[in-house]
């Protein structure tokens, strides 16, 4: 029963799903608690949660692709079609964020005074920080598959040095990006212009966040010597999700950003 005659990973039996599961239904149900009775705590326990559970995930994860040679060629075929299925995913993820957008700001309705941007509201400068937010992201896209290339070419310095550049503009943008909410004259609570550009941006800011953190964990391991010429495939997917997070940037910066606050319909 020992020997596998395939080259498949049948999973064993792990807490992680369960556990993350039901912290992503605290954090939601956190979420709403925190707009209505203004109580942070119960997002907070499920957040904390979320990052538990995908810290220990992780290490199950590497432990089964670098030390127990779980992550065959078949496997590891396998799981690139699933990192491109859920990044597919995601595609139509902003694709609503995006159809909302258009929707709303194409043919603005009487209650936002029949103009887009609506009366009364004062877009950002597209040219300010948000320009400075895409020059970060294309940066670090630039750095991201310097440090890709280097992994397949043995270059250990040079991939470590292209991954920690892209971490530091990847939470250099995150704190662009904060300071830009804080300057805000409009609120989520502003029209649809405000829901929609919040959600958006916001979502992305998310995306950010994740891509990353997953390309520091992928660091931490390419200094413990997890990743080969041939065996980098957590670090593969990493980048993958990293420039899908950059070309919906680019999008955003170009619609909602540049696009909607220039238009104008009366």
């Amino acid at each position: 029963m020992a020997i596998n005659n395939h080259p498949f990973h049948l999973v064993e039996k792990s807490p992680w799903p369960l556990m993350a599961s039901i912290g992503a239904f605290l954090s939601t149900s956190g979420l709403v608690k925190w707009f209505h009775l203004f109580t942070p705590q119960l997002l907070l326990i499920g957040m904390l949660s979320i990052l538990l559970s995908s810290a220990q995930w992780w290490r199950d994860v590497s432990r089964e692709a670098t030390f127990q040679g779980l992550h065959t060629q078949k496997v590891t075929i396998n799981m690139k079609w699933g990192m491109i299925l859920f990044i597919v995913s995601e595609i139509m993820f902003f694709f609503s964020f995006f159809w909302a957008f258009f929707h709303s700001s194409l043919n603005p309705t009487f209650e936002v005074g029949s103009a887009w941007p609506p009366t009364y509201i004062i877009p950002f400068n597209p040219f300010q920080v948000p320009l400075l937010n895409t020059a970060t992201l294309l940066a670090s896209g630039v750095s991201v598959t310097w440090a890709h290339h280097a992994i397949i070419e043995k270059s250990h310095n040079q991939a470590t040095q292209g991954l920690t550049i892209t971490v530091l503009l990847g939470y250099y943008f995150t704190i662009l990006q904060a300071y830009e909410y804080k300057e805000a004259s409009f609120s989520m609570a502003d029209s649809v212009y405000g829901s929609t550009f919040f959600l958006a941006t916001g979502f992305h800011g998310l995306h950010v966040l994740i891509g990353s953190a997953l390309l520091l964990i992928s660091l931490a391991r390419l200094q413990m010597g997890h990743f080969s010429k041939d065996h980098h495939f957590g670090l593969e997917a990493s980048i993958w999700y990293w420039h899908f997070v950059d070309v919906v940037w680019l999008f955003l910066f170009v619609s909602i950003y540049w696009w909607g606050a220039y238009v104008h319909h009366n």
